[in-house]
């Protein structure tokens, strides 16, 4: 599972024109499911998520969690993420989960962040999203699991 990270000051999601997800102050995580993906690396990456230390502590050091800030959370679904763009001039996506699997594996993700933590917000799966961010920093992270 990969995870693209960025530390905002506020992120939303839209699908055709209607806001579906929104957060303010938190951490914005694009996902994208790869075949591999078991319950536990879904599990370590929810954990991850929660726990990655990237928000400013009283003397401005990265040294507290989305958790510790109560931050939100908007999980939204990017199998692009898992492209392979090692050659050519056109991404593969054979690294990317088949959709079925990409999809269970998401929602695997999002109920593991719902257990641990609140607000959690998302996109939709499949839809045509647009996404808008103040990324705060800017901060952003690669997590893999």
């Amino acid at each position: 599972m990969i995870a693209l990270i960025q530390r905002v000051k506020q992120a939303s999601v839209a699908v055709q024109g209607e806001t579906i997800g929104a957060i303010n102050t938190g951490l914005l995580a694009l996902v994208a499911v790869q075949p591999g993906d078991t319950e536990a690396s879904i599990e370590r990456m929810a954990e991850r998520l929660l726990a990655y230390r990237v928000f400013s502590d009283a003397e401005g050091r990265m040294n507290l969690s989305v958790q510790a800030v109560a931050g939100g959370v908007l999980l939204v679904s990017q199998f692009t993420l898992a492209a392979d763009t090692r050659s050519g001039l056109r991404p593969s996506f054979t690294s990317a989960a088949p959709p079925e699997q990409a999809l269970a594996g998401f929602n695997a993700l999002v109920e593991a962040v719902r257990r641990r933590h609140d607000p959690v917000a998302t996109g939709r799966f499949g839809a045509d999203m647009q996404v808008s961010l103040v990324n705060d920093g800017p901060v952003t992270f690669w997590l893999e699991t």
